[in-house]
């Protein structure tokens, strides 16, 4: 094989193994890989209470949100003090983000003027918070502090994209 093609037989092999390890599979969820294809409607969560009141907030935010005719997919979660909604834009829908989280945004103060919600329609976010609904369902040792700080987290990241 000459010098040109070992050239690039070595930028395919590279090529390759960055594409393998940036799609980094392994450290997700099934329900945030089937997020990536399909509509996964996660349930809503409140890292306080999870059937009182917060938890009942969160259903009610889930519900105007969905209720967006260009949304498809919603994934709610009640901090102590924030809200965070992620959502996802039908693929027609996607000029209009700017238009649509507007309107979101709208509804949801004119709604529920006491609280301070975190809006986006960042995948990554979505995913974000699908995996940190599912440890606060899945692992009974993952404590609230734990929650709430990972969401903090969650929401740092979410004002560093904006």
């Amino acid at each position: 094989m000459n010098q040109i093609g070992k050239s690039a037989m070595f930028s395919m092999v590279m090529v390759i193994s960055l594409l393998l390890t940036g799609c980094n599979l392994g450290n997700t969820s099934e329900d945030s890989r089937k997020s990536m294809i399909q509509s996964v409607n996660p349930d809503p969560t409140a890292i306080e209470d999870q059937k009182g009141k917060n938890y009942k907030l969160a259903e009610k935010v889930k519900k105007d949100v969905r209720s967006v005719p260009a949304i498809y997919d919603v994934a709610v979660l009640k901090g102590e003090e924030e809200v965070l909604v992620a959502y996802k834009v039908k693929h027609m829908q996607r000029m209009h983000m700017k238009r649509i989280e507007k309107e979101i945004k709208q509804k949801l103060e004119k709604n529920y003027p006491k609280e301070n919600f975190i809006v986006s329609s960042d995948y990554k976010i979505f995913i974000e918070v699908l995996e940190l609904k599912e440890k606060i369902r899945d692992d009974n040792n993952f404590s609230k502090e734990k929650a709430e700080e990972r969401l903090q987290k969650i929401i740092k990241f979410q004002q560093e994209l904006t």
